[in-house]
């Protein structure tokens, strides 16, 4: 698992910036290990009283790879979330 974040201040807009990857990888010894369906997930939302904007993003999914004779079943989720948000001072001067 990786996990990664930052904070920026820009031109009056606070942005907040987290990712996450995770990987599982397994031995495939019986053919009865399915790979797992593709799943996609977007979700953008604003708020214009609150000056934030989010965004969200969610991707799952799975691959065989075969090494040293062996087959493994790599399954993944990556995630990506960004909030942006008006720095309160100028929100208050508006």
């Amino acid at each position: 698992m990786v996990s990664s974040g930052e904070i920026m201040d820009k031109s009056g807009v606070r942005t907040i910036i987290r990712r996450h990857f995770v990987c599982l990888v397994k031995e495939v010894k019986h053919c009865k290990l399915e790979k797992p369906a593709p799943y996609m997930s977007v979700v953008k939302e604003r708020n214009n009283k609150a000056f934030t904007e989010k965004f969200f993003c969610r991707i799952k999914g799975g691959f065989y790879i075969a090494s040293c004779g062996k087959l493994y079943l790599v399954i993944f989720m990556h995630s990506l979330k960004i909030k942006l948000a008006a720095i309160s001072s100028v929100v208050h001067s508006m």
